[in-house]
């Protein structure tokens, strides 16, 4: 009799021990996604390709124990908990470094940026009238205006006096109305903004030129 208490004890508690470890750590599994899933959103491939891998083959390996436990009668989850948890904390500081990598991106293209701004700006030269060893630029190619059909049908003429800025390549890179007629302003800034020219030389050097132009409308 005693002996079959006994059985019936050391029965019950090995149910109990292949019970307690037989269910697969859903919550844990469903984290450790969730952690991967996360530092994919948040670029980890570009930012943090060495965690993400790292948080990758960590994925990989939980993917496996979960396979492995699939095929056995008595199954044990401890150590797919484990590799859970490591995958978790994987996917967590790939997320991590992500959003670290990014921001030191992000701050070395804006430091950039702003180099190359002033780098134009230094090297920006203001441009100078036309006049003494500054010989006016020669029109190279011109654009005639459109006429604004509006100020057709009202019949409005007259002329429009632009100052422009031709720089060293020849390009206009800058026009403003000097004299104005407000119907026919736009058309004639259009034109010469698409004007180029020869450019002007001081000393043997292409120098930007302001030029004063007229855009003369008639019916």
């Amino acid at each position: 009799m005693r002996g079959i208490v006994r059985f019936q004890t050391i029965a019950l508690g090995l149910a109990i021990t292949v019970t307690g470890c037989a269910s697969p750590p859903s919550a844990d599994v469903d984290a450790a996604n969730a952690a991967l899933a996360k530092a994919a959103t948040d670029d980890a491939g570009q930012y943090a390709a060495a965690s993400l891998q790292a948080a990758q083959e960590a994925k990989t390996a939980l993917d496996e124990e979960l396979k492995a436990q699939e095929g056995k009668w008595l199954k044990s989850y401890d150590k797919t908990k484990t590799l859970a948890v490591a995958a978790k904390t994987a996917g967590d500081k790939a997320a991590a470094d992500a959003v670290a990598g990014k921001e030191k991106a992000d701050a070395l293209a804006a430091k950039e940026k702003a180099a190359a701004a002033a780098a134009r700006a230094k090297a920006r030269v203001a441009p100078v009238r036309i006049g003494g060893q500054i010989k006016a630029p020669t029109k190279i190619k011109d654009v005639k205006p459109v006429y604004p059909a509006i100020a057709q049908s009202a019949r409005v003429t007259g002329v429009v006096t632009i100052d422009a800025t031709i720089g060293q390549d020849g390009k206009v890179m800058d026009a403003k109305v000097v004299r104005s007629i407000p119907l026919l302003d736009q058309a004639a800034l259009d034109a010469v903004r698409q004007w180029e020219y020869t450019p002007s030389l001081l000393n043997g050097v292409p120098v930007p030129v302001l030029v004063t132009v007229t855009i003369n409308f008639t019916l």
